[in-house]
Formats: structure tokens, sequence, C-alpha cells
């Protein structure tokens, strides 16, 4: 268990909640960081929260100085963690860019986290205004600052819901009535299925989705990976970091997540690195440990793009070479 000994004095072990007092650690007291948009109880300012270190991460500005501590602790121990953090919202709007443009307007984003720059709705609305997306969170810090930032107009739910538990999610009234899933959709696991252990089965939630998706719907996946030569350690360091805090995750490898997309065709480039996934300009060299992909959901009556954009070639056997 962690012990965050750089604060000074006792310290606090980071228990389930990933607390940290800010009583007399050396004199100091942890002061707020970039105050939350959204009115929070007290005690979130010195209770460090997994949506709001991601947010860190982005850069963003709704996280608190305990969060940033943490985020500096695990940045410490995997120095790409933000680099992938980026490229991995990078690829989220690359992929629903990609999606609109083949005619998909509908879009289920499970795990959505907090509001930031470029959020689905809007990357989405660039090229079809028109286009509806209902985020799902489970985390109420998430919650709050969604339905407060992102649902703004009659395009843009927010529902409470819990990726272990598909149905819920799938018969939740409000998400029935704003999507019409006799219709083609895109649903979105984007760093949501590591946090997921094998007995959650990320396999099971997203064919339970895949069961309830229209034929020419797609899934967009995005997953942490045990990292390429070099990078092991640290990962490993970060898993055991977070294996007792509010967050522990489970890498996996490339054919573990590849077996993810079961029963979905690969679009091209297949399983990459996230950064690596249609990139619109040079990429750097280095291999960041999240991998990426899109899947489409075939079958009888699918329906074809609304658009005249036709879809790249799509790999339904091989990656190319990392």
């Amino acid at each position: 268990m962690l012990v965050l000994d750089d604060l000074r004095g006792e310290g606090r072990e980071w228990r389930q909640s990933m607390s940290v007092s800010t009583e007399a650690n050396g004199g100091m007291r942890l002061e707020r960081g970039m105050r939350c948009p959204v009115s929070s109880p007290p005690e979130d300012s010195v209770r460090a929260n997994p949506a709001r270190v991601y947010d860190a991460w982005l850069g963003g500005k709704n996280h608190y100085a305990v969060d940033r501590i943490v985020a500096d602790r695990i940045a410490a121990v995997t120095p790409f963690v933000v680099a992938g953090a980026r490229a991995n919202r990078a690829f989220l709007r690359r992929a629903v860019t990609y999606l609109v443009r083949i005619g998909v307007d509908q879009f289920i984003d499970v795990g959505s986290g907090l509001p930031t720059v470029r959020n689905v709705h809007e990357v989405a609305r660039r090229v079809n205004p028109t286009a509806r997306v209902a985020y799902v969170d489970l985390d109420p810090v998430v919650l709050a600052h969604a339905r407060a930032l992102l649902a703004t107009d009659e395009h843009t739910i927010v529902v409470e819901g819990d990726a272990r538990n598909p149905r819920a999610i799938l018969t939740d009234p409000a998400l029935t009535a704003h999507l019409d899933l006799s219709r083609p959709v895109a649903v979105l696991f984007v760093a949501v299925l590591h946090f997921l252990t094998d007995t959650d089965d990320p396999g099971a939630v997203v064919d339970a989705f895949r069961r309830a998706m229209a034929p020419g719907s797609h899934v967009v996946i995005s997953h942490v990976t045990p990292g390429e030569p070099g990078q092991e350690s640290g990962m490993a360091q970060a898993v055991g970091l977070c294996a007792s805090g509010a967050a522990p995750f489970t890498p996996r490898t490339r054919a573990q997540v590849r077996q993810l997309f079961t029963g979905f065709e690969l679009v091209d480039p297949g399983v990459v690195p996230a950064q690596r996934w249609r990139p619109h300009g040079p990429q750097a060299r280095t291999v960041l440990p999240i991998i990426a992909g899109v899947g489409r959901l075939h079958g009888a009556g699918a329906t074809p793009p609304r658009r005249g954009i036709s879809s790249r070639r799509r790999c339904t056997v091989t990656d190319p070479p990392t």
C-alpha cells in the first residue's frame, strides 16, 4: 500500500478513497487547485479522484492540488502516462470524426469521464450538427460536471450507469428515448475496459452491447497494455500503486484487446498504438502503452453510410508492425 511520504510528516496511506490529509504535514496545507465549475462537497478538495487525476494528465482545469499530487506520483514511475493520456484523447477525437463522416449520428460514451476540450458531442457536431450523444458514467463527480457542462441541449444527455451492467444502460428510459437503437450507433469504451477485472469479463460487456446494436453500428475501444520493452517495469509499478487505490486497472496484451472486438470487423489499421490509428500527421517514434481500434458490426439490412464518404480498406486479420 502506497504511503505518500513526499507530503512530509507522518503521511497517509492511499486507501480505497485515495484520501490525503490536509492536516499539519510539516506545517503544509494542501491548497485547492483549479476550482471545479460545479460545487462539490468540501472533502472533494482533499480526496483524489481518478477522473480528476486523468484531467490533470490532459492539462485540464477540473482538479485539485491533491489530484495533481497523485497524478505526478504515477507519472514519476510511468513517465509516458501523460503522453499516453493525450494520445488516447486524440484517438477518441479522430475516431468520432471518422464515424460521423461515414454516417454514424448516434453515440454512447461509456465511462465518459470529466468534460474537457472537444468532447464527443462537440467533435461530432463539427461534421453533423444534429448528432446525438449519451454520456454514461458511474462517478458522481463526473455526473455532476457532465450534467452542468455537457447536457446543455436536446441532442445531449447524461446517464448514470455502470459499464459492468450493460442491460441497465441499454434499457435506461432516458437513453432509449434519446437514441434509436434500431439504427446504427457507436459505443465508445475509451480507456475504460482496463478498469474492469478479468472477473468483470470485459469481453462479455462488449458482447452484451454488440447483441443490442443494429447492423452498421461500431464499437470504439482503447486499452492500456503491459508496455513495450523498457516500459514494463514502470507499468508494473503503476499497477501496484493503483491496486490499493480507487482505480485499480488491468493492462492487457494486443491479442487480448483484439478478442474484445469479437463479432466486429476491424476497421483499418486494426488494433494499433493509439497514436497510430489514422493519425493526421507525423507521430513520435515512441510507442505508448495504450492501443486502440474501431470495429464495425455487419449483418443483413446494415444501414449504408448517409454521406458520400467511403470508409477505408478494412483490416480483418493482421495489424501493421509497430
